[in-house]
């Protein structure tokens, strides 16, 4: 998938990465449901634009899974799981000691690697990694569409969705390491379960 033509995408990833470098937050469309992405160590800006309980881990997003794998720990059941990625799916894995701890709560972090050019291309633009959650109030619906992203008023940017509509289900949130699902979304967990049963 590609940005589309007709958008002024440089300048926009460049305001993007300005207010991401400020410690703002940046909306931008994803495969799921639209997000809200700061940088690792602004995490915090998140809660704070959610009105989000802090104790709630937050997802980390990467622009790739072998970017993603140097904050992570080896682990043989996270290596099968890891043939779903990308896509909207959200693998909670023990985090490597050089994972900020903003990302690893309690020693694990969420691994996500979007399937969605814009998001992928905020991503790349803001070095590989972001704190990610979802673009709604805390306890309410997450946007679907870019004008809902909008009106929620919780991002400083909002980025448009070049064209690629979001599923409107959320990522499938399976723990590695206790091989749990933890939330259903839009990979069925029995595919997740049955390959874990066969190759780890």
């Amino acid at each position: 998938m590609e940005l589309g033509a007709g958008v002024p995408w440089a300048a926009l990833l460049d305001d993007a990465a300005r207010v991401l470098a400020r410690g703002g937050v940046v909306a931008y469309p994803s495969e799921t449901v639209w997000g809200l992405a700061a940088l690792p160590d602004a995490a915090e800006a998140l809660f704070v634009a959610k009105g989000r309980d802090g104790g709630k881990p937050v997802q980390a997003s990467f622009v790739s899974l072998a970017f993603a794998r140097a904050f992570v720990q080896p682990d043989a059941a996270f290596d099968v799981l890891a043939s779903f990625l990308p896509g909207p799916l959200t693998l909670v894995t023990g985090a490597a000691a050089g994972c900020p701890a903003s990302l690893a709560p309690g020693g694990q972090v969420g691994v996500r690697v979007p399937d969605h050019p814009v998001a992928l291309a905020l991503l790349e633009r803001a070095g590989g990694v972001l704190a990610t959650t979802s673009c709604n109030p805390s306890g309410q619906v997450a946007a679907l569409t870019e004008a809902q992203a909008r009106a929620m008023g919780l991002a400083d940017l909002v980025l448009p969705d070049a064209g690629v509509r979001a599923l409107g289900l959320p990522s499938t949130v399976l723990d590695v390491p206790g091989r749990r699902v933890v939330r259903e979304g839009a990979v069925p967990s029995a595919a997740l379960l049955a390959a874990l049963s066969g190759g780890a």
